[in-house]
């Protein structure tokens, strides 16, 4: 009599791109492994609980993770799926990130009902975005832009969009593609120089316990070994800075065959200094790459900023 194979709990925050996002993780794994079964754990996180407050004032790290985290720890869950820009560069010991899947363009898109992208905005126009590292960057390339705190999910914050509370709002591409909504005429894809995306943008991250051999192999096949240089180099970058959510930070690396090269900045929230460069190095030690940034960045002023 064949052995029955173990049932493999997800867990995931509830929202609409979470779910999106673990359902690619569970159509690869059942096609690779459909012997095994599958139970999606929705798993409310301290983010989701507090919404009536911007993220740097709710303070603390993993607002979006931790409730995932002590689920895998206390085994209630085998795996959990996260945005990788949500997820602390820093792990509990047990755990490690099992596999990062391939990134979606990693950057920000610019939304308004007229389609106008940021240089046509009128003078002051208002921005729906809770994001430091948003604001600083486009205040810098708009000083007379105002700016609209805006929580919820994506549909949540369309919403606030379409009832005229802001004249545009800030996301990343990658959820709306993630979600298939189609805003073809609104939205306008903010260049790099402009908006440099938040650490791990755009990627995957399946979390699980180190001790768990049998998963490890398993989740292997979602792995993406560019992906996965890139934002290793990103989160050293972050790690090195030790810097959070109170901090605008931006950084982005890109492999280009044996060679990663990394552009990261750190900025006051105003948008009034930044503190902006890049580096290079062998893909083979993209940690390196990463360290490297942050310790020239902290001498050319970073580490002033990063105190406040």
């Amino acid at each position: 009599m064949r052995k029955s194979k173990r049932c493999l709990r997800i867990g995931t925050r509830g929202s609409d791109l979470a779910l999106a996002q673990t359902e690619q993780v569970l159509q690869i794994l059942r096609e690779r492994w459909p012997h095994y079964t599958y139970e999606i754990v929705k798993i409310k996180t301290t983010g989701d609980k507090v919404r009536n407050l911007a993220l740097p004032r709710i303070g603390g790290k993993g607002l979006f993770t931790k409730e995932l985290e002590v689920a895998l720890l206390e085994e209630k869950i085998d795996l959990a799926v996260h945005s990788l820009k949500d997820l602390p560069t820093e792990l509990p010991e047990e755990l490690c990130v099992g596999a990062v899947l391939p990134r979606e363009h990693p950057g920000d898109v610019l939304i308004s009902l007229t389609g106008a992208g940021l240089e046509d905005l009128p003078e002051g126009a208002r921005i729906g975005t809770s994001s430091l590292r948003r604001q600083a960057q486009l205040k810098a390339a708009r000083p007379d832009l105002n700016f609209v705190p805006l929580r919820g999910n994506v549909p949540t914050r369309l919403r606030k969009l379409e009832k005229g509370e802001c004249e545009a709002v800030v996301l990343a591409w990658a959820g709306l593609r993630r979600l298939r909504l189609d805003l073809t005429g609104r939205m306008t894809l903010l260049p790099y120089q402009v908006c440099l995306p938040a650490v791990a943008q755009g990627a995957i991250g399946v979390e699980m316990r180190k001790e768990d051999r049998e998963l490890r192999k398993m989740v292997e096949v979602l792995d993406d070994p560019t992906t996965r240089l890139e934002v290793t180099a990103e989160r050293a970058f972050l790690r090195w800075l030790g810097g959070g959510c109170h901090v605008p930070i931006a950084a982005l690396a890109r492999v280009a065959g044996a060679e990663i090269l990394l552009e990261g900045l750190v900025a006051d929230p105003e948008g009034k200094r930044i503190v902006r460069g890049q580096e290079s190095g062998s893909t083979a030690y993209p940690e390196e790459v990463g360290i490297r940034l942050a310790e020239r960045l902290l001498r050319e002023g970073a580490e002033e900023l990063l105190r406040g």
